[in-house]
């Protein structure tokens, strides 16, 4: 991706992103249910490299399918690329875990810049100790083959109720996840960053005892002129 964009990108709130998103018609961009497991004070940014789970099957999910090298989860881990986000469909349901801590750790290794799931991860307390950003809904102890078998990597899935396709860029902060289409992405980064420096505005504002009304939004034009003085003066 850009690197002007990510580093735009790693300075806005996934909040402002979802203002901006649903200015043009994109409501349902955040994945649902999934929160930090634990807060990084920063943002995660980085394109989606996909896993996709499907409903387990006894038969072809015994513990000798980690021996295979070409296993989609354990491939998916050592192909996501530096700098990629990996996000896994894991059908929103996390009584058995997507990943542990070793692998959580590996994809660290190699450069990933986060990693998202909908269900649950086991080694929870330890992934949360790492310095990759990861995201899920809660712990969860048994392992995948329990319930999920991971299907195929890099295809369009869904996570959390959001459609998410290879490339699109993910955003994470201490809030939530948000997915923007990739062909939107610069633009929504220059409307964010627009949109954070004039809540910054607001926030310094309200703490001074000013009303919100015609502040925000600017419907008075004096608060426009306000702004543009306050941008000098700090710098935004």
């Amino acid at each position: 991706m850009n690197p002007a964009t990510r580093e735009k990108l790693m300075g806005v709130s996934v909040a402002t992103l979802c203002s901006a998103l649903f200015k043009r018609g994109l409501r349902n961009q955040t994945i649902q249910d999934v929160r930090p497991v634990q807060p990084k004070g920063r943002n995660m940014v980085g394109p989606a490299f996909t896993l996709r789970y499907m409903p387990a099957r006894e038969d072809r999910n015994a513990m000798n399918v980690f021996r295979n090298p070409k296993h989609p989860q354990r491939l998916a881990i050592e192909t996501c690329p530096e700098g990629s986000v990996l996000v896994m469909d894991s059908r929103k349901d996390p009584r058995a875990a997507s990943a542990g801590d070793i692998l959580i750790t590996r994809l660290m290794m190699r450069g990933g810049a986060g990693v998202v799931t909908d269900g649950g991860f086991r080694d929870a307390m330890t992934i949360g100790g790492l310095d990759i950003p990861a995201y899920h809904n809660r712990p969860s102890s048994p392992t995948n083959l329990t319930l999920h078998e991971a299907i195929d990597i890099n295809v369009p899935i869904g996570c959390g109720d959001v459609a998410v396709f290879p490339g699109d860029i993910m955003v994470g902060d201490d809030d939530s996840v948000i997915v923007i289409p990739a062909e939107i992405a610069d633009e929504i980064a220059d409307e964010a960053v627009e949109m954070t420096a004039y809540e910054d505005f607001v926030t310094e504002r309200v703490k001074q005892g000013h009303t919100i009304i015609g502040l925000y939004p600017a419907t008075d034009e004096s608060n426009l002129t306000l702004f543009a003085e306050w941008r000098k003066v700090s710098g935004r």
